[in-house]
């Protein structure tokens, strides 16, 4: 089983309170990964703790609450979501914006700062994010 896979399912079926539970969960099961590997899977599934246990969240324009995009030129943009969902949403910016208008993404709590590719297409990249993340200003 991949290791994605595996921490989903114990996420799924049993109560995760920090981290190296999970680690030493997963170590059990021949998945021995050092506390910095184990934070980018969790931020790469949309893992997040909440009400004391981790569990994975799906970033949706419902789910985000108040979002607001902000331009910072030459070429950045600020996104604000709701707390613990700036890492999903960086990774959702990521796997579905086009490389050639999103360079990259970097997550917070809240804030998730966009660099776009070429700043003359900065308006465009945050119409293309707004349709990604399918809000409504």
């Amino acid at each position: 089983m991949r290791t994605d896979e595996l921490i989903l399912q114990l996420l799924e079926t049993r109560e995760i309170i920090d981290q190296a539970h999970l680690q030493a969960l997963l170590a059990g099961q021949g998945h021995a990964l050092t506390q910095p590997t184990l934070s980018r899977h969790l931020k790469k599934l949309g893992v997040r703790k909440h009400e004391g246990r981790y569990q994975r969240v799906e970033p949706s324009s419902g789910d985000l609450g108040e979002v607001e995009i902000r331009r910072a030129p030459p070429n950045l943009l600020v996104l604000k979501t709701a707390p613990g969902f700036a890492p999903a949403t960086a990774y959702a910016l990521d796997e579905r914006a086009p490389v050639d208008l999103i360079a990259g993404t970097v997550a917070g709590e809240d804030t998730v700062f966009i660099a776009v590719a070429d700043p003359a297409k900065l308006d465009e990249a945050a119409a293309t994010i707004t349709r990604i993340l399918g809000l409504r200003f």
